[in-house]
């Protein structure tokens, strides 16, 4: 595995920090006006989730771990666990399904999404950007409305809530962007 410096560190890395696996989630260089600079890196963990804040100072080295991606098919759901099959090699792989956490609505049948390993353990997965969802409900377009930065409420048929524009209606394909879980642009 690749050390670096603990000034090298950007958000998005995953670390082999005592004895855990730890994604980089925010990193701010510090400079203060006595002593040395110092990365101020907020870390999670992939494996439970648990939050840490860690100071690195140029001098540290830490290990640089490198995931393995995968792209997965979505097959079906049982008992809280989400099948996928390899694309590649068929082979299929149950995961429990907060791996996803508040985007597990949005999966869908057949979709493909990204899988990432570690040697043999799924660590973390990712939507699409983009999905396109239906909406179930939503209240009427109010005539003389301003269109002006004005959004309704909007249930998609997932259950999620999201925030439309006051020209989208019942029953109408959006695309919602799975990172922000807001509303993109008309389907």
């Amino acid at each position: 595995m690749p050390k670096i410096n603990g000034n090298e560190i950007r958000p998005g890395n995953v670390l082999e920090h005592n004895n855990g696996l730890w994604a980089a989630v925010k990193v701010d260089h510090v400079k203060p006006g006595k002593g040395g600079a110092f990365a101020q890196v907020e870390l999670r963990n992939l494996r439970n989730g648990s939050k840490l804040n860690e100071r690195f100072r140029s001098a540290d080295k830490v290990e640089r771990v490198r995931l393995e991606q995968k792209d997965q098919q979505f097959l079906f759901e049982s008992d809280g666990m989400l099948t996928f099959m390899d694309s590649e090699t068929y082979e299929q792989i149950e995961l429990p399904a907060e791996i996803l956490g508040e985007r597990r609505p949005f999966l869908q049948d057949g979709m493909t999404i990204q899988i990432e390993y570690y040697e043999a353990e799924a660590l973390n997965a990712t939507l699409p950007q983009k999905v396109v969802c239906k909406i179930a409900e939503t209240e009427p377009v109010v005539k003389g409305q301003t269109a002006a930065n004005s959004f309704k409420p909007a249930i998609l048929e997932n259950g999620v809530k999201v925030m439309v524009p006051p020209f989208v209606g019942q029953d109408e394909e959006i695309v919602v962007n799975t990172e922000t879980m807001e509303y993109a642009e008309r389907a």
